[in-house]
Formats: C-alpha cells, structure tokens, sequence
C-alpha cells in the first residue's frame, strides 16, 4: 500500500512522531509513506490537494481546511484518512479567548464526516471524532522510539528534576510557580532543568536553562533523576497525548504530573511515578524520589518497559499495520 501524508511540514514535531517515526517499519512491511507539506499558500496548497490521486491511502494530519479545499480533496483521492492528536475543534489553553470556536468546529466536523476513518491519539479524542460524526476511528497513540534514550543511572543521593517543551507549553510551567518554589523550600539541593527555547526563574527552585536541539534532547533528560510535567485542567488539556511525560518515562525517569487527560493513563502511581495535585503533594513526591535512588531506579525502569509495550515505535508500527491491513481486507474499526 502506498500512503501519503499531507502535513504542516516534514519536521514538525506532529509528524516527527505520530508518523515518520513508522516509516521503516511500515517499510519493511511492504508499505510506502511519503509525507508532503501543506504550504500557507492557497494555490500552491491547492495543487498539493490534487497531485496524490496515485496513493491508495492519503493521511491529513491535523489541518483544518476549508469545505471547499476537503471537497477538492476528497474528489482527488482514493482513500482520505484524518490524523488528530489535539482537540483541534477547540482554541488552545493560552489562546485568551473562550475554549469555543464555531469555525475550528465546523471544519473539524466537515473533514470527519468525509473521510474515511479518524485516527485520534487517545480516546477523548476518538469519542468527541464520533460525536462528530466520523464513520470510523482508530486510537494510535503518539509514540517514541525508545533506543534514542539512554537509560538514567540515579545515582545521586538527592535529584535534579527535568521539564522539555516549548516557549508556548512552557506558560504551564510558569502557572505552577508556586508549587516550583515549595519544591525549592523543601529541597535546597534540587535543580530545575529546562530543555526548552526560553526560560524563567520561578524564584526559590533554581533552573537549570538548556537550550533545546533535537540532538541533544534525549541526553539531557536521561542525565536528570525525575521528570516533571503540569498541564492545565481545561477541554484542550484533556486532548494532550503526553509525549513529555513518555520522553522522560524512555529516558528510565519517574515521573511527578498532574491528574489530567492521558497523564492519568500513563503514570501508574507508586509504580512508575506519582500523580499529584496540591503544593504539598506535589513537595511530598519529589522529596520520596530525591531521598531514595533505588526506588527512582526501579520507577524508572517500570515506567520504561511500560513505553517498550503501549507507547514504542514498534507498538504504534504494529498498529498502523494492523490498520492498514484490516481496512484493506474490509475489516473496518469501530
């Protein structure tokens, strides 16, 4: 089968990890995939629309087009499958306007409804692609190629805490001051570090600043002890499909989050991490791990070999090639 995925571009982060991580496996199934970005503008994007009618599949990844470019689209392809890993009928947490958005809604609701499946990165997203009217949908969730991380040694006898992410996921982090500083008024020894393109200074928990690259990302969350993330508890929130939390989980960290979306899926409390709220739980967890590197490392391990079964490369390319070969054979998903 030959697949093509129409995509914001070939390095972003979306298509880094929910589908050119597949690409060898599906490969070495017999499959091709190619990917070709959707430019801004609407000529050029136009001609993309109608240059892939020798694919059997064609993959729309998160992009919202207008009626009239999925109907375009729709009358030149074979096969349209659509790929969500964010609840993209609603405005972001940081947006500064109401989660509600009756255009993103529409166009959401309007590409579902013709396209042939909906593969959603979790199961909120896959009940809300139904509620929409989608014929068909798939849960994949967003993956990572474990053998890029190496495995943390924990062997410190306090801990340096780790947060990756973006200028714009980083206003989560900055939300949660407050709990950073109890963390520091408990903990004098513990450092912060930020791999991300901008930083702060929560006050009373000192950071660690550590310019993002790709290269170097997993290295330096693997030299970290414990991985933190916050989200807010929001509809947006709830359609997260955590890779932060499974980048440091790869990486053999134990993780400290919030009970939101799919971090409550993710991290099995006591065993590869801790689910906490207050500022005092938040404290309480951290200072558990910081204290003991024997419990950090079998955490660590568990929350590892927990990626290696649900959430590796190699589980989400067996499920891809499920899909693939059950929709061809006819034997469609719920």
């Amino acid at each position: 089968m030959r697949l093509t995925a129409l995509v914001e571009s070939e390095d972003h982060v979306c298509a880094r990890y929910r589908l050119q991580a597949f690409r060898p496996h599906l490969n070495a199934a017999g499959h091709a995939l190619d990917l070709a970005a959707l430019s801004k503008s609407w000529w050029q994007r136009l001609a993309v629309l109608r240059s892939h009618r020798d694919a059997d599949i064609v993959v729309l990844q998160r992009k919202l087009l207008s009626r009239a470019e999925v109907a375009i689209l729709r009358r030149n392809v074979r096969r349209l499958w659509f790929d969500m890993d964010d609840a993209l009928w609603l405005r972001d947490s940081y947006s500064g306007k109401s989660f509600a958005s009756r255009k993103r809604r529409h166009r959401l609701q309007n590409i579902v409804r013709v396209a042939e499946l909906v593969i959603a990165g979790n199961s909120y997203l896959a009940e809300q692609a139904k509620h929409l009217g989608a014929k068909a949908t798939q849960i994949i969730p967003t993956c990572v190629d474990v053998r890029r991380y190496p495995s943390a040694r924990h062997e410190r006898a306090t801990a340096n805490l780790v947060w990756v992410g973006s200028s714009i996921t980083l206003r989560g982090l900055e939300a949660i001051a407050p709990i950073l500083n109890a963390i520091g008024d408990r903990l004098p020894n513990a450092r912060l570090k930020l791999v991300c393109d901008r930083f702060f200074q929560p006050g009373r928990l000192p950071i660690v600043e550590c310019p993002w690259s790709e290269e170097r990302e997993a290295d330096e969350i693997a030299a970290a002890d414990i991985g933190i993330s916050w989200i807010p508890d929001d509809p947006w929130s709830r359609g997260k499909c955590g890779l932060k939390v499974l980048q440091y989980m790869a990486a053999g960290l134990p993780v400290v989050t919030n009970r939101v979306g799919v971090h409550a899926e993710m991290v099995v409390p006591g065993e590869t991490g801790f689910l906490a709220s207050t500022e005092t739980e938040w404290a309480d967890a951290i200072a558990t791990l910081a204290a003991d590197p024997d419990l950090r490392r079998r955490m660590g391990a568990a929350a590892r070999a927990l990626v290696e079964a649900r959430y590796s490369v190699e589980a989400g390319a067996a499920l891809w090639r499920n899909l693939i070969e059950d929709r061809n054979a006819g034997r469609g998903s719920a």
